[in-house]
């Protein structure tokens, strides 16, 4: 796979960990895993799904007759033990609980649990990820600054926002906070926290979606100054001049990337 290639599917990773965190809630609270998200996730690792009794439970790794198993349910345990070992405490028949060392087990399975819930998919995610090859060159850098600025002369809107998605991942940039959002635009910028615990958020750059025009502004807005907060959207209508605009926004990002990551 390319970088763009491995660079994407990081991003998709990282979308359904943050979608499967947000279905888990405490253990009290009723909400249910997202478990067809969760097996997508699984599926990005290539981990082995065994299919026992009422179960679905994921080898992530094998050594000997002991496994790390991930059970795909509520709580989200990782095991280390085997797979019938698994079976008999997640899902007993009752011939098995009539033998006290088996209700031993059953009632106790800290001697074999590395991690539940929210651990647990932390570590499906950084094995996901680990398994991508994320180093790059300039030249890479270049090839989505190209494919961006083919996208946005062509009106491609999926490939500016692709192109546009990448370059945030590559440079920590995140979506505006709500006093700077924009409407019928992909906005993305560096967000940091300033003196006064304001919103800061900059460099800015904004997609229309309706007109397929792109605009950067470049420098930090205050989401407590009201004038900088209108200077954005009327930059984003038309009515100011931006700080680069179309094809030299996707130059201005590329060296960006070069110069901070290079």
């Amino acid at each position: 796979m390319s970088f763009k290639e491995n660079l994407l599917k990081k991003i998709k990773i990282d979308k359904m960990t943050k979608i499967v965190l947000n279905s888990i809630g405490p253990s009290d609270s009723g909400r249910k895993l997202d478990k067809q998200t969760m097996r997508s996730l699984l599926k990005t690792g290539s981990y082995q799904l065994i299919q026992e009794r009422d179960l679905d439970l994921y080898v992530l790794q094998e050594d000997g007759d002991l496994k790390r198993i991930l059970v795909l349910d509520n709580g989200l345990a990782i095991y280390k033990t085997t797979v019938e070992d698994v079976v008999l405490r997640k899902s007993p028949i009752v011939k098995e609980m009539l033998n006290i060392r088996n209700i031993i087990k059953i009632l106790n399975d800290k001697d074999v649990v590395l991690s539940k819930r929210e651990e647990s998919l932390k570590t499906v995610q950084k094995e996901c990820i680990d398994m991508l090859d994320l180093s790059y060159n300039e030249s890479d850098i270049e090839e989505i600054e190209k494919d961006g600025a083919v996208a946005l002369e062509i009106g491609d809107t999926d490939g500016v926002i692709e192109a546009l998605t990448l370059f945030a991942e590559l440079l920590g940039y995140s979506p505006p906070p709500k006093a700077m959002k924009t409407g019928d635009h992909h906005i993305i910028g560096a967000l940091s926290k300033g003196k006064n615990n304001e919103d800061l958020f900059g460099p800015v750059v904004m997609y229309s979606l309706t007109y397929n025009l792109l605009k950067l502004i470049d420098r930090q807005l205050s989401s407590f100054n009201k004038g900088e907060i209108d200077l954005m959207h009327q930059v984003a209508i038309g009515k100011e001049n931006a700080s680069k605009d179309g094809h030299d926004v996707f130059n201005y990002l590329k060296e960006k990337v070069i110069k901070q990551n290079l």
